[in-house]
């Protein structure tokens, strides 16, 4: 099997950092409280430059926080538009961005659930077990507005499922417990100003 996809597609090799990185700007990330985190995204509707640099500034503050996805509302802009990169369980990994996603349901013969850590930038510091389905498809249009169906499995699918709800208006301590909320809240005062420390470090490294 290939070692890399990108759009969904095999590719021979890949740079360690996404070529759109090399062309972005950083970017501040949202963190949970904030408005635009916590309500459905718009579509898209407009393809074009604003767009395209819009993805090329979201993968390289993803990489900068040592990312694995990064929803745009995670920027602080309100559409529906996610970019990742991201190994599944098998050590394969799977790059890209999709524009307008909405995650297929699967029925239960479909999928199991796996309840695994999970982090989020948006909620630095923290981690919680979360369950999610171990497959998951996504059904999007790349930059272009050309069709897109990204699939993923293990590690990979989680991270699908994590930015389409992001997309949507969530977080995945929604999904928590009251108590395990507080939980990860707690770890997120505790973890905060190291985690901020080493996007600071990152970002250093990443410019010189």
């Amino acid at each position: 099997m290939p070692s890399v996809f990108v759009q969904g597609r095999p590719v021979d090799s890949y740079p360690r950092l996404a070529p759109e990185a090399r062309r972005g700007r950083v970017r501040r990330i949202t963190e949970v409280g904030e408005e635009v985190l916590h309500k459905p995204c718009r579509d898209v509707t407009e393809f074009g430059p604003d767009l395209a640099a819009l993805i090329d500034d979201m993968f390289l503050t993803m990489y900068t926080a040592d990312g694995a996805g990064l929803a745009a509302n995670q920027v602080g802009v309100d559409l529906r538009l996610f970019v990742y990169d991201c190994p599944d369980d098998e050590g394969v990994r799977h790059a890209g961005h999709i524009v307008n996603p909405v995650l297929e349901p699967l029925d239960a013969a479909q999928r199991r659930l796996l309840d695994e850590g999970e982090g989020c930038l948006s909620v630095p510091g923290a981690t919680m077990d979360v369950p999610r389905p171990d497959r998951a498809v996504v059904r999007g249009y790349d930059r272009d507005g050309e069709p897109l169906v990204i699939e993923g499995t293990g590690y990979f699918a989680r991270c699908l499922a994590h930015e389409t709800d992001h997309v949507n208006g969530q977080v995945y301590l929604d999904r928590l417990s009251a108590r395990e909320r507080k939980d990860a809240l707690r770890q997120m005062a505790d973890r905060r100003e190291a985690v901020f420390a080493r996007r600071a470090a990152n970002i250093a490294a990443l410019s010189g």
